[in-house]
């Protein structure tokens, strides 16, 4: 069999009411990654600020050192509710099932009240992008449904992982 990869990740809450010790869900998520034998290479709190949240994926997308970017919050219908159009605006490419897996894992939980997020999954500069919603259940459940299979090399037929070298190939081209 082969041997576990871990990943490093970066996780980003959004949020205009939530503080550093308030952060559940970024908490769930940084919890859930290290427990999996990942890396937390970076966190972070900013408000639902469309042009903060887009720097702050673009200064990520750029370090070396970041394989993935998982953002929470924001991802809902209000209108400071900005994390997905931050996100929209640095894909290269977007991951269109994740939000479709997502809501299926979620109608197992919440029925219909799933139509209400906007989850979604990009890719950028050779770096996985994910926004999940700002509830510590949507994070339990995004990252134990899908994020931590897609994110094992082990885990088959295909998985993130395998193909992570590949993201950047565009990039790289004369």
């Amino acid at each position: 069999m082969t041997d576990f990869i871990p990943v490093r990740f970066a996780v980003l809450t959004v949020s205009d009411t939530r503080t550093a010790a308030e952060d559940r869900s970024g908490d769930t998520l940084a919890a859930r990654i290290t427990a999996a034998g990942h890396v937390l290479a970076a966190r972070g709190l900013l408000p639902d600020d469309r042009a903060a949240i887009t720097d702050r994926l673009r200064e990520w997308i750029a370090d070396e050192g970041i394989d993935v970017i998982l953002t929470t919050g924001g991802t809902g219908l209000t209108g400071r509710d900005v994390t997905v159009e931050a996100h929209r605006d640095v894909y290269e490419k977007e991951i269109e099932a994740f939000g479709t897996v997502f809501t299926i894992v979620s109608m197992q939980k919440i029925g219909t009240s799933a139509v209400q997020s906007r989850a979604c999954g990009g890719v950028a500069g050779g770096t996985y992008l994910f926004a999940l919603p700002g509830s510590p259940g949507a994070c339990r459940d995004a990252w134990d449904e899908i994020l931590v299979h897609q994110f094992d090399y082990r885990h088959k037929p295909c998985n993130f992982v395998e193909i992570l070298p590949r993201l950047d190939e565009h990039l790289k081209r004369n």
